[in-house]
């Protein structure tokens, strides 16, 4: 394989790059080996399937795409694909996507030999390149994307360091469009490039002169700024969750003080990364937080989320989504306040809870039969108001359409709808489809029209999701009622059995359907210990409510054309539109949104909600098509979450490439060392000296670097990274026995926390030590831990397969405990690791290895394969287990001798049995006296 500027490449095709900033970094890339961090949105996917095809282009490079996804991989496919086709080049191969898809080792060796572009998974990459089936030397380069997921101990960066000790020649490109990573922890991106092995940053924020200049130029696009008001409910049901956040986060400061919590405030917890600022600061003292804390870190995982369906959400499904979250918040029979979330105890949960309602269906009183008012539900199905100025854009954009039907450019005139999620996209779709249908309970005479009748509503779309609400709430209850049953009677089964029936309370169903004196209410309240009481409503209210909202003829028929099954009369429901008659819903896709443009060609976008990235790349679009106009109506709730959400995503963009800026300026050399890794030769050859020999020994040097043999299953882990990093050689074999092999009398077997847990579960752990028993004479167990959490067992306690409520961690922990303390009963010559980190364990293995032998991959692989040591295995499988380690506790039985025992006596009676003669033959003189010694003792001689 050639290397980088060996040939001349294609020069990518006309107006696939337009813009100046674009063309400018692409030059750039070209000729230099860099770490671009471009701003989101401003198509860094183009760039690279350009930077791509022009050595695709060029013919005989191969090249290697790390890092990138299956979407992606199928986005730069086809445009590579498009790219040949268009400059008609012989040489284009296009992409080519390696998973486990491709099993064959042969298939990839060959794949490799003939070059292209190839997308290869990280776990595959890092055994290809270390077995040799791809030679680092024949690489022309390499392509890394998301370059902010490159930590120290990630498989890219060994990737890196395999290709840049091996290959000095190749070029390196990374890219990222994510510069939040960059600015977290001290020097962040000299230790970033550190990692990636790069010397120089190329930043490209949406300020940046370039940039400015091309999307601010002359063909702007034409935006349209609607903001829209929130309804009184809504804002009550907003402020009153931010206050719950408030107060939240003002517990939790209060109860962990001496933490970094600066990031711990109401703006911060708007962000989509909040709840890793949290755990992050508590994840090392996770087993010492109070369960206060550990409950109010997951209630604000809860209240974020309802920050968010409130404003994505209709009143309905808001409501049930409230009920789901009751219910899963709900205390068990027996508990008490302390075992509750503490945001429930608020007033402002109460005004979520009673507001929600609100939105639904409202209490009214009428004369009842014995002159008492009685309470009947009536529905009120408060519709979003973005769904009203939805309808008036897509009226206006039909205006616009019918005096204008004339196209005066090269675009569709299709409206294209964007917005948060696929949720979001069936809820508007469903509205479409139904805001002109209007069901009348009832026919009126009426002697003029009434002009409301001809404006879109969500009547129907919201009668028909009350409806459906009322059954799951039915059979919601009466789950719930069972689930509390249940737990009553494990409850009546731990009460003392001299009473003969529980103690427990009725469940809280039964005890919420009768307050204030056997009056219903359909209100919520609250119970004796202060925590919010569901709604289960009087059945005949239900019922009421029910036929409020029951099934009209005209809903009928609607309901049968959007249900309707296509297949029956396809030519009726297929055919083809006119491009300005559709209306295209998508959600937000990142960088495949730039597809989506440019595909349909939209005349008219309407971004539902907010998103910054998205508005760039119609920018990005308009500025790169001088024949097309776009109009844009960008809708958000004015004084929302919403809106303080998307300013804040913007300046924190901001704010982090200014740092950058700032770090690179004073940045002098970000590598110490060489940047392609290259070792110093002296440096090198005392790493293999062995200088733990006492007494005046000579110096021990050996001709290579110490060597681990590491099963491939092992590449998910951290550790084969490390190992590698202390230039330790990595075989990676396909092992079965053992996950690493240190000697020919070492073996491992690595066990994450919860990989541990559930070896138990299955026995698996049991079998594994077993055969580790059979073929090394050390087998070990290592223990490992998360670099960045606590070192402890408590924090796993749920994990263990006991209670499941944090406050069984003690019993949990406990029981994690007695299961390995079983495990060495059963295997007393067992060694268990306890390590803190992967760090940790690369220290422990090479001291491990200071005074052993080299392992042999051959003999490692053979352990639990090869023939003949598996017929002794299994004559030694033949039999018990159990009875051998009796016998090998009795004084004079050796491991050497205990085979001819066992093959001689039938059991362990047998061998009490023997006299000294007839031992004599079998274990020699001395070994049979004892034997005999031992088992004529009388045991009552001590007493």
């Amino acid at each position: 394989m050639s290397a980088v500027g060996a040939s001349q490449p294609v020069q990518p095709v006309k107006l696939s790059l337009p813009l100046v900033y674009q063309q400018k970094l692409f030059e750039e890339l070209r000729n230099e080996d860099e770490l671009v961090i471009l701003a989101r949105g401003l198509g860094l996917i183009r760039l690279i399937t350009n930077l791509l095809h022009s050595y695709d282009a060029a013919g005989g490079n191969l090249i290697v795409l790390v890092g990138a996804e299956d979407r992606e991989n199928a986005w730069i496919g086809e445009a590579l694909a498009e790219h040949a086709a268009i400059s008609m080049s012989p040489c284009a191969r296009g992409l080519t996507v390696v998973n486990t898809d491709f099993t064959s080792v042969a298939a990839r060796e060959k794949m490799y030999a003939t070059g292209g572009i190839f997308s290869i998974t990280s776990r595959i990459l890092v055994v290809d390149m270390l077995t040799g089936l791809l030679n680092s030397e024949t690489i022309t380069g390499m392509v890394v994307l998301h370059a902010d997921r490159v930590a120290a101990t990630s498989l890219e960066a060994f990737i890196l360091r395999i290709y840049r000790q091996k290959n000095k020649a190749g070029f390196l490109k990374a890219f990222s469009d994510n510069p939040d990573p960059f600015t977290t922890g001290f020097s962040p991106l000299a230790t970033m490039m550190r990692n990636l092995f790069l010397r120089k940053a190329s930043l490209w924020p949406r300020f940046h002169v370039h940039v400015a200049e091309a999307l601010e130029g002359k063909k702007k696009a034409e935006v349209i700024e609607l903001e829209v008001p929130m309804t009184d409910a809504m804002r009550d049901i907003q402020n009153a969750i931010m206050e719950c956040v408030e107060v939240s986060i003002h517990e939790l400061k209060k109860g962990n003080t001496g933490l970094e919590m600066d990031d711990w405030n109401l703006d911060s917890a708007l962000l989509k990364n909040f709840d890793l600022i949290v755990r992050r600061q508590l994840d090392p003292n996770w087993h010492r937080v109070s369960w206060k804390t550990k409950q109010i870190v997951s209630d604000l995982t809860v209240l974020r989320g309802m920050l968010q369906s409130v404003l994505a959400l209709d009143a309905v499904a808001f409501l049930q989504q409230l009920d789901t979250i009751h219910a899963a918040h709900s205390p068990a029979p027996g508990s008490t306040r302390q075992t509750q979330s503490p945001w429930l105890f608020l007033d402002a949960a109460q005004t979520i809870f009673d507001t929600a309602k609100r939105r639904v269906y409202s209490s009214n009183q009428r004369p009842g039969p014995d002159t008492n008012n009685i309470d009947v539900l009536r529905p009120v199905l408060e519709e979003q108001p973005k769904w009203a100025v939805l309808a008036e854009v897509l009226e206006e954009i039909d205006r616009d359409l019918y005096f204008e039907p004339a196209a005066r450019d090269d675009s569709n005139g299709t409206i294209l709808i964007m917005c948060s999620d696929t949720n979001t996209c069936r809820q508007l779709r469903d509205y479409l489809q139904t805001m002109h249908v209007k069901p009348r309970i009832e026919k009126k005479v009426e002697e003029f029209h009434d002009p409301d009748e001809d404006k879109p509503s969500a009547a129907f779309m919201m009668r028909r999701r009350l409806r459906n609400y009322l059954k799951w709430k039915r059979e919601f209850a009466q789950v719930n009622a069972n689930l509390f049953s249940e737990n009553q009677k494990a409850i009546s089964g731990a009460v003392d059995p001299r009473l003969g029936k529980s103690k427990g309370k009725a469940p809280p169903n039964k005890r919420r359907r009768v307050r204030g004196g056997g009056q219903v209410g359909a209100g919520a309240g609250r119970l004796e210990n202060g925590s919010i009481a569901q709604y289960f409503e009087n059945p005949g209210e239900v019922a009421e409510l029910m036929a409020e909202v029951q099934i009209t003829e005209e809903e009928t028929r609607q309901k049968e054309d959007i249900v309707a099954d296509p297949l029956e009369d396809m030519d009726d429901y297929y055919q083809l539109y006119e491009m300005q008659d559709l209306v295209v819903i998508h959600a937000y896709d990142g960088d495949l949104d730039e597809h989506v443009l440019e595909e349909i060609k939209p005349k008219y976008i309407v971004m539902y909600e907010p998103d910054a990235a998205f508005i760039r790349r119609v920018e990005v679009y308009r500025s790169s098509h001088n024949d097309r106009n776009v109009r844009v109506y960008f809708l958000y709730y004015g004084g929302s979450v919403e809106e303080q959400r998307y300013l804040s995503t913007v300046r924190r963009e901001k704010d982090a490439f200014t740092k950058l800026i700032k770090e690179r300026a004073s940045m002098s050399v970000v590598l110490t060392v060489d940047a392609h890794g290259a070792e110093d030769p002296q440096e090198a050859f005392l790493r293999t000296i062995n200088t733990r020999i006492a007494g005046g020994g000579k110096l021990a040097a050996t001709a290579q670097p110490p060597r681990v043999v590491v099963d491939v299953r092992e590449f998910r882990s951290s550790l084969p990274s490390l190992l590698h990093g202390r230039s330790m050689i990595i075989v990676p074999c396909m092992l079965t026995v053992g996950d690493y092999i240190l000697s020919p009398t070492i073996c491992v077997e690595r066990k994450s926390i919860s990989d541990l847990i559930s070896s138990f579960k299955d026995g698996r752990l049991y079998s594994q030590c077993e055969t580790m028993f059979q073929h090394y004479k050390n087998p070990m167990l290592l223990i490992e831990f998360d670099q960045n959490k606590s070192f402890t067992l408590e924090p796993f306690a749920d994990l263990s397969g006991s209670l499941s409520s944090m406050s069984s961690a003690n019993a949990g922990a406990n029981d994690l405990q007695s299961k390995i303390v079983l495990l060495t009963l059963a295997f007393p010559k067992l060694r268990i690791i306890w390590s803190s980190s992967p760090y940790e364990t690369a220290e422990i293995f090479e001291r491990l290895k200071a005074h052993e032998h080299e392992p042999d991959p051959i003999a490692a692989v053979r352990a639990g394969l090869d023939a003949d040591a598996a017929a002794g295995e299994q004559q030694q499988q033949v039999f018990n287990p159990g009875p051998q380690e009796m016998l090998a506790a009795v004084p004079g039985v050796t491991p050497k001798n205990m085979m001819n025992l066992v093959l001689k006596a039938e059991n362990i009676k047998e061998v009490a049995n023997m006299t000294v003669e007839e031992l004599n033959p079998l274990v020699g003189r001395e070994a049979a006296e004892k034997i005999c010694e031992f088992f004529a003792k009388d045991l009552l001689e001590d007493e």
